[in-house]
């Protein structure tokens, strides 16, 4: 018989609170005062819901011989991949006797490039930034003097210009190889889709497809891509429908900057009907487990996330014992997997 999942009733009614009070404290939402969100926070954790179940319950419990701050402006989801990262990396630093304190950064604090009130500095060993793509407020975190490690980091920041070590999945080769194996099968209208300066990653992966377009002589055709700023609702079916009403001529293949993006433009795509992979191929980007389940299944690119996560940790470690080390630029490889929504490609995973 399988376990009830945990839902905002339930953290609602251990606390004593409205649902509404839980969801906002969760949202990081300003209008709730910061003992009641991080109170919310911490029921949140104890009972394992959704993003919080990779926390270990015992943190809270048992005195630490040390703390490592998550810094972020949301928590990821269970679907994206750094759910599964932030368990590998907490299981990791809680082995050493560290403490892995959540602070969810609200609109206002970010918007002031303020700390988070119950952000302690002095009793901080080692910051961990996931999801924190500004590159004002990542020089805010850098100028701490604090061990850091960013995952992921804004597209516009100098690596020379960070005192900090940086976590990244592999982005360029693995765009670059399925661009290149679409091209390769005959496609040469290529369009990507994703605002290729939301983060690094991102802009990685339009490099990669770039690449893979200049080395068979194929020419940037930008009516062919959708790469609005990221302002815009890239997730959300109708907004993208607009996108593509907008183009004159749909290209023959979609690349997408993650498989969120992909599945949006796959849901804008069939309510058109237009048949995939028969009228357009679209692939993604980050193995989630939407892409697995989707018809036809998405072609992406796998992350090794827990492995990514235990890789942080050992590195927040590290410049921990040892702060004058010089920064690190990590890469850890990514798999490419080709499914049905690009066709015939499917048939290299055989």
């Amino acid at each position: 018989m399988s376990k009830k999942k945990v839902n905002l009733q339930d953290i609602a009614d251990a606390l004593g609170l409205s649902r509404n009070t839980v969801s906002k404290a969760l949202n990081g939402n300003k209008s709730v005062p910061e003992a009641t969100r991080n109170k919310v926070i911490k029921k949140a954790i104890s009972l394992k819901y959704k993003q919080f179940a990779f926390m270990n319950t015992e943190n809270l419990i048992t005195k630490k011989t040390g703390n490592i701050a998550l810094l972020t402006r949301q928590l990821p989801t269970n679907s994206h991949f750094g759910s599964s990262l932030l368990s590998g990396l907490e299981k990791r630093i809680s082995s050493e006797g560290y403490n892995l304190s959540i602070h969810i950064l609200r609109e206002t604090e970010f918007n002031s490039l303020a700390l988070p009130n119950n952000f302690d500095k002095s009793s901080v060993n080692g910051i961990i930034c996931i999801e924190l793509f500004d590159k004002k407020y990542t020089q805010l975190v850098n100028n701490l003097g604090i061990p850091t490690i960013f995952i992921d980091t804004t597209s516009n920041i100098l690596y020379p210009d960070l005192n900090a070590d940086i976590l990244l999945m592999e982005n360029e080769h693995s765009t670059y190889l399925i661009t290149k194996k679409l091209i390769d099968s005959g496609h040469n209208k290529i369009g990507f889709v994703g605002d290729y300066t939301h983060c690094k990653s991102f802009n990685e992966r339009w490099v990669g497809f770039n690449r893979a377009l200049l080395e068979y002589n194929l020419q940037l055709d930008l009516s062919l891509c959708i790469t609005e700023d990221d302002n815009y609702p890239y997730t959300d079916p109708q907004w993208m429908k607009k996108q593509l009403d907008n183009m004159k001529v749909l290209p023959s293949a979609f690349v997408c900057a993650n498989d969120f993006i992909a599945v949006s433009a796959m849901s804008a795509l069939k309510s058109k009907n237009i048949k995939i992979p028969e009228d357009i191929v679209v692939c993604g980007f980050d193995d989630t487990p939407e892409s697995r389940v989707i018809e036809p299944n998405l072609t992406t690119v796998h992350i090794f996330n827990i492995d990514m996560g235990i890789i942080a940790a050992e590195m927040l470690l590290a410049r921990i014992k040892n702060p004058t080390k010089p920064s690190q630029i990590t890469y850890v490889k990514t798999e490419p997997i080709f499914r049905a929504s690009t066709g015939k490609l499917s048939d290299l995973n055989r």
